[in-house]
């Protein structure tokens, strides 16, 4: 069965983009940071193999978030040209495995836009991966107003994928532990989604695809209890989070090989929402695909999910 894997990094093999990528994970181990990178900047032979010992057909690759903390617009604008040219180049060589996600600078929204639409519109990419918020500020600010029409008008998804709050919360503080990939990353990012749905982003441009990693960063299994406490406090009719999240937001596999969340997520949003991906070289390939090999799922559902959906939903 053809499989398609949708959050996969990359790191540009360039000095000053493997800077900018270790800057972002300062206290991990020389070890484990030279591994990593040994993944990252390989889109050649060792990922391809990799690949096709996971049973992956195609890669959708994104850069590893260097430039989202760039706060001068024109070095980050420079940083995601770079990046997206890059990008374009492997993609245009090995266009049967690889296809692309750009990196926008979205410290300049205008600028920011405009580079997200030449990488769609003149090199072919299948939409973005956006890195959580920008010097604080979060996509349902009405400066990124042109940045959704854009995203509405082209219509292409927007991946939007686990990053550090600009300030860490006190509750963190004394337990390193809960920082990163282990839970600060998906709190975040779950708020960050949860902001899209409330300050009415989704409703503005409900045409919209946002695509959420990490089996949806838990809010498929948290959905009833939102509905409830919104209609708790809310008053009139309204569309409740739940339906928006059904119709605007699709998940993706990635970093998450467990099949209780997956059964739970099938249940709450359905087989047509949940996409494929491994989140490479932070996972290991081979081993989801095992799991997902053996899940207890129907043909059709695993069909749907192991290509069909993101086929659709990226007209691959």
């Amino acid at each position: 069965m053809r499989r398609i894997a949708l959050e996969e990094h990359f790191v540009m093999n360039e000095p000053e983009h493997i800077d900018r990528w270790k800057s972002l994970i300062p206290t991990a181990p020389k070890s484990v940071t030279d591994k990593i990178l040994t993944s990252l900047v390989d889109v050649g032979e060792g990922r391809l193999k990799a690949m096709a010992q996971a049973g992956i057909d195609m890669a959708v690759l994104s850069d590893a978030g260097i430039v989202q903390n760039v706060l001068d617009p024109t070095p980050a604008l420079r940083l995601a040209r770079e990046s997206n040219d890059y990008l374009a180049k492997i993609v245009q060589q090995t266009p049967e495995h690889y296809a692309g996600f750009a990196t926008v600078p979205l410290v300049d929204p205008n600028a920011g836009a405009d580079e997200f639409e030449r990488a769609v519109t003149q090199l072919g990419f299948k939409g973005a991966l956006i890195n959580g918020q920008t010097n604080g500020h979060y996509l349902d600010d009405d400066r990124y107003s042109v940045f959704w029409e854009r995203v509405q008008a082209l219509g292409v998804p927007v991946y939007l994928h686990a990053a550090d709050p600009l300030v860490a919360p006190v509750t963190y503080e004394g337990c390193p532990q809960l920082t990163g990939a282990i839970w600060s990353w998906t709190a975040e990012t779950a708020a960050h989604a949860l902001r899209l749905i409330f300050n009415g982003t989704l409703t503005k441009y409900p045409d919209v695809k946002v695509i959420l990693g990490h089996m949806g960063e838990t809010l498929p299994f948290l959905l009833w209890r939102i509905d409830r406490r919104t209609k708790a406090f809310a008053t009139g009719p309204t569309i409740t989070p739940s339906e928006v999240f059904r119709k605007n937001i699709v998940i993706t596999t990635s970093g998450v090989f467990s099949d209780p969340p997956l059964l739970c997520s099938l249940a709450e949003i359905g087989d047509d929402n949940i996409l494929y991906s491994v989140d490479h070289p932070f996972e290991v390939m081979k081993q989801a695909g095992l799991w997902f090999d053996k899940t207890p799922i129907s043909a059709e559902t695993r069909e749907k999910i192991s290509w069909r959906n993101a086929s659709g939903l990226l007209r691959l």
